[in-house]
């Protein structure tokens, strides 16, 4: 099969969060299945190429004020993965991908992507059109809106699927309406069915509407995505198209993430030999600057610091759990409240709580490799990687019962030996200090504790699963396509 993947991020190339890793692992693992696979990215100036080949010189992209020539650069093939770049620097070179940090979106975010929307579409009439597009987060969301709208006669693309895939439903892509003359796209989506959306346009809603199927990230939170509390106002348009819309868990990068291998960590370890983990937390309590305290159990935490991610469950707690023989290690960076919070509680509790804040992906290994239990209290988690990260290193993830978080991890049972981690369910202080003093009580029983990670290491997560489920997919897609005609 012939598949296209668009995204606004993908590593190596560019990234702020987990679309990257996703665009970044997932074409690999669907290439070594034997699909042939072709990334398009935006050329950003963080974008490093080994060789600046031009693929097509000029591409002609016309707006209702005056025709855009971008350009697309050949970035080769990278572990059977073919790599194009939309190159158009009045757009994409910029400090930042999508707005200025701490400043908000850039206001011509609807014209850089519908750009590379449409960049995409016709550098593939020209290198290649294939079976099925996929497509990520709104900012690609206008290419199955396209398809069925400026290209629906196009006789060379009749035959192509959309996948569209939903990251995080928070983030919707939304503007003002007078941007779809703007665009060249009909007034016709401007629709409560289409893509109105509470009087401005939703480029989000455009990808659900006119995809032939779509995915997100966990089947929890496919789930939730239908409901009033995690919906974020298009939990109705995902219900009219439920009997297409599936979860699929996200994979994990083991060449990256593996403590046997890990160059990052202070000593390897494996499942076979997990005393190496006896130095990485002694490496990772030195790094952080604390002694180590007889009997005490270290807590890591590696996050974007964001209202997501329930750090204000940890506020509400703090004082009570630091009071516990717990030491507990952040690392992160974002918002500036959170930033204050932990800086404070580093303070009042020098000897056993510390804070760094920073993008350190060195030292984010080394948390995964030294601490006894990874903390993800999130009010909602589309899918996580780090509780899977975790679980392969031996340290023992405390999460919230929400998306990935639930559908990967097993409630620990004392009795059967059964499990891999802690869960809470209520979004509460309460809930998280119970799950908390349960993993306290657990720690103290240090053959159960054992088992409960050599029950997480055992876990297989890797992307070769979840392609051959993203190929099922595919396949419905072309379905539903052909019963189109």
């Amino acid at each position: 099969m012939n598949i296209t993947f668009a995204a606004s991020e993908g590593v190596p190339f560019s990234k702020t969060g987990g679309l990257a890793d996703v665009v970044g692992a997932l074409p690999r693992a669907l290439a070594e299945l034997g699909h042939n696979v072709t990334t398009f990215l935006p050329r950003y100036k963080q974008t490093r190429l080994a060789e600046g080949k031009i693929a097509l010189r000029s591409v002609t992209i016309p707006f209702d004020d005056q025709y855009r020539f971008c350009s697309v650069m050949d970035g080769g093939k990278h572990a059977g993965v073919q790599f194009y770049f939309i190159d158009y620097p009045p757009f994409f070179e910029r400090d930042a991908l999508y707005g200025v940090p701490g400043g908000g979106d850039y206001p011509d975010n609807a014209e850089r992507f519908a750009m590379f929307s449409r960049a995409v579409i016709e550098a593939s009439k020209l290198l290649g059109v294939p079976d099925v597009f996929h497509c990520h987060d709104w900012q690609t969301a206008l290419i199955p809106v396209l398809l069925h709208t400026n290209y629906v006669t196009d006789p060379s693309l009749k035959k192509c699927g959309v996948v569209f895939s939903i990251h995080n439903q928070g983030y919707q892509g939304l503007f003002e309406s007078d941007v779809l003359p703007l665009l060249n796209l009909p007034w016709e989506l401007f629709t409560m069915n289409r893509m109105e959306f509470y009087g401005k346009v939703n480029f989000l809603k455009g990808g659900i509407v006119f995809s032939d199927a779509i995915t997100t990230v966990s089947k929890r939170y496919a789930q939730e995505i239908q409901t009033s509390e995690y919906g974020f106002g298009l939990e109705g348009v995902l219900r009219t198209r439920s009997g297409n819309l599936y979860g699929i868990l996200n994979g994990v990068d083991y060449g990256e993430w593996d403590p046997a291998t890990d160059h990052y960590i202070a000593k390897n370890y494996s499942l076979a030999d997990v005393s190496g983990k006896t130095d990485c937390r002694a490496n990772l309590l030195n790094g952080f600057g604390l002694a180590p305290l007889e009997g005490h159990v270290l807590i890591g935490i590696v996050s974007r610091f964001a209202q997501q991610k329930g750090f204000d469950l940890i506020a509400s707690i703090a004082d009570r759990l630091l009071h516990d023989p717990v030491q507990m290690v952040v690392l992160g960076t974002g918002d500036p409240q959170y930033e204050q919070l932990f800086l404070k509680l580093q303070q009042q509790y020098p000897t056993k709580f510390a804070v760094k804040v920073a993008y350190d992906n060195a030292l984010a290994h080394k948390v995964e490799a030294g601490a006894d239990i990874f903390l993800m209290p999130s009010r909602y988690e589309p899918s996580g990687l780090n509780q899977m990260y975790s679980l392969k290193y031996g340290t023992v993830p405390l999460v919230r019962a929400t998306g990935g978080l639930d559908d990967s991890i097993e409630d620990w049972n004392p009795v059967t030996r059964q499990g891999t981690g802690f869960k809470f369910h209520a979004y509460h202080g309460e809930a998280l200090y119970s799950a908390l003093r349960e993993a306290l009580e657990a720690f103290k029983d240090r053959d159960g504790w054992r088992q409960l990670m050599l029950n997480g290491m055992k876990k297989d997560f890797s992307w070769s699963r979840s392609a051959r489920e993203y190929v099922k997919v595919y396949e419905r897609a072309l379905q539903n396509k052909s019963s189109e005609r």
